[in-house]
């Protein structure tokens, strides 16, 4: 019989999290609380969970630190950010930092089951690119979220190396904006397509030798976008 899957709350009201813990540990996860950020991050030192769930305000450290640090040691577990701000642009910008996904609250538990199983499921049935992976005059690693390209060095951010491992991972075949958005992004009502084609824009002038004429991140006109090596 496989193990629980793991699953760390990070929220400091005492409510919120007691209604989440009985709600994941009746779908069977094995769920950890803590209150604030340090005891979040010294959780995840000790014992890796396969996802966090992570209040934004949060005494001391606030969460989307706790979330930039926890995805400069562990990228690949997945960070789900609890907030009552509802803007946008607020959602937005905290996914680009790195978030996989984004809860405003107030939120039914049964929804953050389900949003939790569906990031959960994507991790493990998605097709992986290499963790290391060399084009052109670029060579990548995925894991460590750093490109170098004609032997200079730049970083990646959280989304940027999901997006490009992914059209790696599909490489040859048109890949949509809408499979962009629920397979990186982790899609919600804040993102739209124009996420993506940002997303993408960012991309280009890091690998290509002239972004406004790319010759591996191509764009299909209509559906999306395809990578050829």
């Amino acid at each position: 019989m496989d193990a629980p899957l793991k699953i760390l709350i990070v929220e400091d009201d005492a409510t919120i999290a007691l209604g989440l813990v009985h709600a994941l540990e009746h779908e069977r996860f094995e769920v950890t609380h803590v209150e604030n950020g340090e005891a979040a991050l010294d959780a995840v030192k000790r014992d890796p969970p396969d996802l966090v769930l992570c209040d934004i305000m949060l005494p001391g450290i606030d969460g989307i630190q706790v979330m930039r640090r926890i995805k400069d040691t562990h990228q690949d577990i997945g960070v789900l950010m609890l907030t009552a701000r509802s803007e946008e642009i607020d959602r937005v910008m905290g996914l680009e930092m790195g978030a996989d996904d984004y809860i405003t609250k107030p939120f039914s538990a049964r929804e953050v089951v389900a949003r939790v199983k569906a990031r959960l499921r994507n991790s493990r049935t998605d097709k992986r690119a290499p963790d290391h992976y060399d084009f052109s005059n670029v060579k990548v690693d995925l894991r460590r979220r750093i490109l170098w390209k004609s032997g200079a060095e730049e970083h990646l951010t959280t989304h940027e190396a999901g997006t490009l491992a992914y059209l790696i991972a599909h490489r040859g075949r048109d890949v949509s904006r809408d499979e962009l958005l629920e397979k990186v992004w982790g899609y919600t009502a804040a993102l739209t397509t124009r996420t993506v084609d940002n997303q993408i824009l960012k991309l280009r002038k890091k690998i290509e030798d002239t972004p406004g004429t790319p010759r591996h991140i191509l764009t299909v006109h209509g559906t999306g976008y395809r990578f050829e090596p």
